[in-house]
């Protein structure tokens, strides 16, 4: 069971909402579309779906062209943020309806819905209407009537932002293992790179209606095939910083070096650009090695255990990311540290050329 993308793309209006894509996904499998808003993952999606057409390009279920096919002759299930119930059905009606359709007996049917209706801890609910139940429970009950559906392809963008966080996390553990010994292809759209993480699978980058990088999530996240993946695959954002390659050195601001070890050591010399995450800024040196960076703090975010900290870097805007709470004064010089094995190293053009070593040795 596969599903496949060849040369497809989407214009609306003269406006490329997906540029040309090859995409195959496979059974069993999840798969995850991360971006921000407006990279094209909801279209993305209505293309696998059949609810848009392709403006050019061909798409195969199953080796079956499929590009001129309706939704309702595939075998897809979705399920969006903004849920659709049936608001004069009861909870239980909700999520049996579309094995009605399907003709399933009436044992079928019940054993169906309470087995989804306990996963999604709606069995209390069960004879109450959607409009009784909250937010969260209205979009569990939209779950539950995609899962029973037992579809070839299911299609949830960004299902689980209305949920409590308790729920959220064990949903993004449970639903993947149910859909995958289903055989479904199971695709799943989020802004968030550590939901992508969390999920496993494989990820798709999305950037402006573009597919920039697809394989194993681990894979995508460590390493990334340019500038714009590592950006869309960080949260914050990935910093970047200028840098040179001169000998067996990489000179970067501030007048500090870092030895071309590894797959540096191959550089031609010249210009290059250095991308870090902010999980990897250190206000603190704990330990030999690391390079010092000068610079302004802007802002502080507490998150609790953590603090975003908004570095200005002779004009660079950079963020870190430490551990624990930090008392720290606002427009103060504030020096960071970083371990070179973090850095990334890209060409002008944003393509990676040389992988972090840690990246590498995990």
């Amino acid at each position: 069971m596969t599903l496949e993308f060849k040369n497809v793309s989407k214009v609306v209006n003269g406006a490329t909402h997906i540029h040309p894509t090859d995409l195959t996904l496979n059974k069993g499998t999840m798969n995850v579309l991360l971006g921000p808003t407006q990279s094209g993952k909801t279209s993305l999606m209505r293309l696998m779906a059949g609810l848009d057409a392709p403006t050019k390009g061909r798409i195969f279920w199953e080796g079956e062209d499929v590009t001129g096919q309706r939704v309702q002759d595939r075998q897809v299930a979705m399920v969006y943020q903004q849920f659709i119930n049936y608001p004069s059905m009861t909870v239980f009606n909700n999520i049996a309806s579309p094995l009605r359709l399907m003709g399933k007996s009436n044992a079928e049917i019940e054993a169906a819905v309470n087995k989804a209706a306990d996963l999604m801890q709606l069995t209390p609910m069960l004879q109450r209407k959607p409009l009784e139940l909250s937010g969260g429970q209205q979009q569990r009950c939209a779950l539950a009537r995609a899962l029973v559906k037992d579809a070839g392809l299911v299609l949830l963008d960004e299902p689980l932002a209305n949920l409590d966080y308790k729920l959220r996390e064990e949903l993004r553990v449970e639903i993947p293992k149910i859909f995958e010994e289903a055989g479904s292809i199971f695709v799943y759209a989020t802004t968030e790179p550590e939901e992508a993480l969390l999920l496993g699978g494989n990820t798709a980058a999305l950037w402006e209606g573009r597919v920039t990088q697809f394989g194993l999530t681990p894979t995508v996240y460590r390493q990334p095939v340019d500038a714009t993946t590592a950006r869309v695959f960080s949260d914050p954002p990935m910093n970047f910083l200028k840098v040179a390659k001169t000998g067996q050195k990489i000179m970067f601001g501030d007048g500090q070096t870092a030895p071309a070890v590894g797959p540096m050591a191959d550089l031609a010399d010249g210009r290059y650009v250095a991308g870090f995450r902010p999980n990897h800024v250190e206000i603190k040196a704990h330990s030999a090695g690391l390079m010092t960076f000068e610079t302004r703090l802007v802002v502080t975010e507490l998150t609790g255990s953590e603090t975003f900290v908004h570095l200005d870097h002779h004009g660079e805007n950079w963020v870190g990311l430490v551990h624990g709470v930090h008392n720290l004064e606002l427009g103060a010089a504030l020096n960071v540290y970083l371990d070179p094995a973090h850095v990334y190293i890209f060409d002008e053009e944003g393509a990676l050329v040389a992988p972090a070593s840690y990246a590498l040795a995990a």
